[in-house]
């Protein structure tokens, strides 16, 4: 895959305000996978699932090529949020990995798994810029929780490993057969030379109440047909 981690360069600068366009061109926080923009916020839904073919009989969720333009003006579409207890951290994340995404918050990386959902859950986020939300990723251990709060359910992972890759390690991004996570950002502080990636695995999995209602309803009818 061509696609390189350069993006997340701009979220690597020391300031922790949230700049200009032209400013953040000449930082060098960029978390190296790939920005999305957006100025207003909306309640859409996530970017639709890429499958990529494997080996197995079900495809596996594949993320897409970076965005040609990561200041391109997109919606900025929340779509949850991640709690890391470790760091004190509870920050929003959004849908999309342009620059202007990520600089309001952790990005999902568009055609990458959804948090709790079969695959590589894909987020990458600035570490001394804007909101900073990955600012103490080095500070994670094994065993260490990540939990995301989603429409469909509270989803915990535990660390399983931490990583110093360069920018073209895209591998990284590759889809997995269980639930994982990987977070990313640039390494070491202040600088665009390597990133920082956390790997995570799926520990417990809670439904959202509309979830189980559903699939509740979902049963009786096929108990009242006799399926």
């Amino acid at each position: 895959m061509a696609l390189t981690l350069t993006v997340l360069v701009g979220a690597c600068a020391s300031t922790a305000v949230v700049m200009s366009r032209a400013d953040a061109k000449n930082t060098v926080d960029d978390p190296g996978l790939a920005r999305v923009a957006a100025t207003t916020t909306t309640t859409a839904t996530p970017h639709p699932t890429h499958w990529a073919t494997t080996t197995t009989t079900e495809p596996l969720p594949m993320p897409f090529a970076a965005p040609a333009d990561p200041y391109a003006n997109v919606p900025l579409v929340q779509i949850g949020t991640v709690e890391i207890p470790k760091i004190g951290l509870i920050h929003p994340i959004f849908e999309g990995i342009t620059l202007t995404v990520i600089d309001h918050g952790p990005g999902h990386w568009p055609g990458s798994a959804l948090p709790g959902h079969r695959g590589n859950a894909v987020f990458p986020g600035h570490r001394v810029t804007h909101t900073h939300p990955f600012l103490d990723l080095d500070l994670l251990a094994p065993g260490d929780q990540v939990i995301f709060r989603m429409a469909d359910g509270v989803f915990t992972y535990a660390v399983t490993g931490t990583q110093i890759v360069t920018p073209t390690d895209m591998w990284v991004t590759d889809p997995t057969p269980q639930p994982t996570i990987t977070l990313i950002a640039c390494h070491p502080k202040h600088s665009a030379a390597q990133r920082i990636v956390v790997k995570g695995k799926l520990v417990a999995s809670v439904p959202s109440a509309g979830v189980v209602s559903g699939a509740q309803d979902a049963a009786r009818r096929s108990a009242a047909v006799g399926i």
